[in-house]
């Protein structure tokens, strides 16, 4: 069964070998990475929205050597702690399905069988994703209308994407959980001090969200060991800076073979409200 509904009527969508369709007579193709393109013309504001598929490239290639690894081991086990058994998960702003794909195998390895979807208004990195979990379901979707029904998910998680408060309480069940990651005060410090001639930290805040409860929040702090030219580019050009950073800026990171660069993370842990 999907948990995927048809973004034009609502209707549950069901998935065939090449296709979803709704009993409305309403089709999507399955792209040949294997996943699905739900997000409306009248939805989309540019031709191709999301981030760009040299973006895209540069975050898989950082992700997938593993830095990153420490925040994706504590989501892991979060949704142990959180997910029932079974237990259906939404990944909004799912990117290259990196941590999709650890959660999803983490509740599978521990019997938890669960139904998990990966959304994201990129198609260029949904190719990485289903390609990366053939048994996880994507869809090319919006964080404000997400193409799911209202109360399907005992979890939902939002790493680094738009938070949309509002859906993702429609999306969850009465007392669901939802992981939000969002960076700590000095999150890539050394790279900033590199990049700026005055950098400053990220906001360190948590602010409440009606028809949530927050239950904790779980910092993750990790140093990054970064040798090599590529990956220094790889990081820097997966992130915001990359779009604004001053030319002396990029010229002292080109100028770089290596770097130790602290990373931070904050997972905000709220629960729904049973109303």
């Amino acid at each position: 069964m999907s948990l995927f509904r048809c973004p034009i009527c609502s209707a549950p969508l069901t998935r065939g070998e090449r296709t979803y369709t709704c009993p409305n007579g309403h089709s999507y193709d399955i792209s040949k990475e294997g996943y699905v393109h739900l997000l409306p013309p009248n939805q989309m504001h540019s031709k191709t929205p999301g981030d760009d598929k040299a973006m895209v490239a540069a975050r898989n290639r950082f992700l997938s050597a593993g830095y990153y690894q420490p925040l994706r081991t504590a989501l892991e086990e979060l949704a142990l702690r959180y997910a029932p058994a079974p237990c259906a998960v939404v990944d909004s702003g799912c990117g290259e399905g990196y941590y999709t794909a650890g959660i999803a195998q983490a509740l599978r390895e521990a019997g938890r069988s669960p139904a998990v979807a990966g959304i994201d208004i990129s198609k260029f990195a949904l190719r990485w994703a289903a390609k990366r979990d053939r048994e996880t379901e994507f869809a090319v979707g919006s964080a404000y209308r997400l193409p799911v029904p209202d109360g399907c998910a005992h979890l939902l998680v939002n790493c680094f994407s738009p938070l949309a408060a509002e859906e993702f309480h429609r999306v969850l069940k009465p007392g669901g959980v939802f992981l939000y990651v969002v960076p700590a005060p000095e999150h890539l410090w050394e790279l900033k001090e590199v990049l700026y001639d005055t950098p400053y930290p990220n906001p360190d805040e948590t602010i409440p969200y009606e028809g949530f409860q927050l239950l904790e929040v779980v910092p993750v702090e990790t140093m990054l060991h970064i040798e090599n030219p590529e990956d220094l580019q790889a990081l820097f050009q997966m992130t915001p800076y990359c779009w604004k950073t001053p030319k002396a800026g990029v010229e002292r990171l080109r100028a770089l073979s290596q770097l130790e660069v602290r990373a931070g993370f904050r997972i905000h842990v709220f629960r729904r409200d049973m109303a």
